[in-house]
């Protein structure tokens, strides 16, 4: 008879590779990818460095698996307050804040998330969750173009531009040798209302008079 492990069997294993997940944050959190070993994880996990192996076969998987485990909490944090009432203006404008004040209250771990050179699997799993959260801004895009808030556009390659505006502008005061960042500090409102601000105006803007954007056939 083939062996199937018991419930409790798989409880105990489902808890260690959980606890073994929570470690990888907390060290990712103080050390980044780059300064993450292993070791150092299992340690914290209070397992045996096999053991982290026997769930992911590669520190690359691991650290891939734990980002995704923190960006779909955060998108989820963001997508609640999309869901929120209010205009799709208002409602865009506080997924943004909230995206970027959460960002700067765990300074050294979103740096991580969302910039640090890391494992090819790692950047695999960035792509997805970038995407993610565009996703949550497309949505709210269209809700603006309905409503006549915004005027019409490709809400889609809207949402990918704001996205990138977001991460780019929070990338060099998340950078470990910045300096450390309170989320209540007056330099950090002033950061995230100027964010705000430019994706607001990127997709509230009226379109831009021909000849000024010119066809992609017109292009030398």
């Amino acid at each position: 008879m083939a062996y199937r492990r018991t419930e409790r069997v798989q409880e105990q294993l489902q808890d260690k590779r959980n606890r073994i997940l929570q470690a990888v944050r907390a060290v990712v959190a103080e050390v980044g990818f780059r300064g993450a070993q292993v070791a150092t994880v299992a340690e914290a996990a209070a397992v045996a460095t096999g053991t982290v192996y026997s769930h992911f076969p590669s520190k690359g998987e691991l650290f891939a698996e734990a980002l995704a485990l923190n960006a779909g909490h955060e998108v989820e944090v963001v997508a609640a307050v999309a869901r929120s009432d209010g205009s799709a203006a208002a409602r865009l404008a506080d997924a943004l804040r909230v995206f970027a004040l959460r960002a700067v209250r765990a300074q050294r771990l979103a740096y991580a998330m969302i910039a640090e050179p890391a494992e090819p699997e790692v950047d695999a799993a960035r792509l997805i969750y970038r995407r993610a959260f565009a996703d949550v801004f497309e949505t709210l895009i269209e809700d603006g173009v309905r409503n006549g808030e915004f005027p019409p556009q490709n809400a889609r390659a809207a949402a990918a531009c704001v996205i990138g505006a977001l991460i780019e502008a929070l990338i060099g005061p998340l950078a470990p040798e910045a300096k450390p960042q309170k989320g209540d500090a007056p330099t950090t409102k002033a950061l995230v209302d100027a964010i705000v601000a430019f994706c607001l105006q990127a997709v509230s803007a009226r379109p831009f008079p021909h000849p000024l954007l010119r066809s992609v056939e017109s292009q030398p």
